[in-house]
């Protein structure tokens, strides 16, 4: 059965208008310098189990699918899904940066585009739609939506997606500019509340889609919790001092060793859960900034109190301005 996009949120409205929140101090610095919370595989929570193996699979995924039909695809929702929440309870939970993989469905008459990671999940536009109706609410809020990975496009789908996305957040859209110059304050007077990144070529002249170089979100593609601490902390002494937002992607990456072993148990509870305390440790001693974190990620942000964590981190720039000699 298809899930709501929409059913009762769990952990309620805590940082629903934590951006309109900030002191003023913050909403004039460039939310480059900010720490925003992000979700990984961001509309994970639903995948559909009947229709075909996603096109970002590799060859012998989809050979088990076909041989073993709807039972592999159940274990496989175990390790597609990166997510329990909706994106409104992710908006709702405080989460402001979305990691998006789209994917025309092979076969499929029509332009339709779906998230996808491994399976299929809901329509893009059915997404998009959650995420505005959010925004009509809480006027002081920005999202960043970073749309990376594309399979089974054509063309035309990039036209339709494009389109699309302009046709659902029409002025929202912020324009493409120096990101030094994008603060929460010019934001707010532009009216402006939704930012996208369109990594591919076919975004190229329009104004209102930004490149994908100007948010890099470096991955770690590891296992190891320990590796992934170390990558983190050398993205981030390489980070770029001008032009750019930065991703820190503070998430592990199976391997195919890691689902056999782990099979039946999935990727929440044989990967993440374990190694979360040591991550979670690893965000909270981070200071955003002009030397600092920027954007963090995680899977299953509802696992901990991980918005929360990256939100109250800019506290720190507030006490380090009060230090400051007058």
């Amino acid at each position: 059965m298809r899930r709501s996009l929409t059913r009762p949120a769990g952990i309620g409205n805590v940082h629903a208008d934590w951006m309109g929140s900030l002191p003023s101090k913050l909403s004039a610095m460039p939310l480059k310098h900010l720490a925003v919370p992000g979700s990984h595989d961001s509309f994970t929570f639903w995948v559909d189990v009947h229709a075909p193996v996603g096109p970002d699979q590799k060859v012998y995924v989809k050979y088990l699918a076909t041989m073993f039909s709807v039972l592999a695809k159940k274990v496989m929702v175990r390790w597609s899904m990166t997510q329990n929440l909706t994106f409104k309870e992710q908006l709702d939970a405080g989460i402001r940066y979305f990691d998006l993989r789209v994917s025309a469905k092979p076969g499929e008459l029509g332009n339709e585009i779906y998230f996808i990671h491994g399976l299929f999940g809901h329509k893009v536009r059915d997404g998009l739609l959650e995420i505005s109706s959010f925004l009509g609410r809480h006027r002081k809020e920005v999202v960043f939506l970073d749309f990376n990975h594309y399979y089974a496009m054509e063309a035309e789908h990039h036209v339709y997606l494009i389109s699309m996305l302009q046709e659902v957040f029409g002025s929202k859209l912020c324009n493409n500019c120096a990101v030094e110059n994008v603060t929460l304050d010019y934001l707010w007077e532009k009216k402006y509340q939704v930012i996208v990144f369109y990594h591919h070529p076919s975004a190229q002249g329009v104004p209102v889609m930004w490149p994908g170089n100007k948010i890099p979100a470096p991955w770690a593609n590891t296992t190891e919790p320990i590796k992934l601490i170390e990558f983190l902390e050398t993205t981030l002494k390489e980070r770029d001092k001008q032009g750019s937002f930065h991703v820190s992607q503070a998430i592990l990456t199976p391997t195919v060793n890691t689902v056999a072993k782990g099979l039946l148990w999935g990727l929440r509870s044989y990967l993440v859960e374990r190694n979360l305390p040591t991550i979670m440790s690893w965000v909270e001693a981070q200071k955003p900034g002009v030397d600092g974190v920027n954007i963090i990620t995680s899977d299953f942000v509802d696992l901990t109190d991980f918005a929360n964590i990256v939100i109250k981190l800019n506290n720190l720039l507030l006490s380090e301005q009060n230090r400051k000699p007058r």
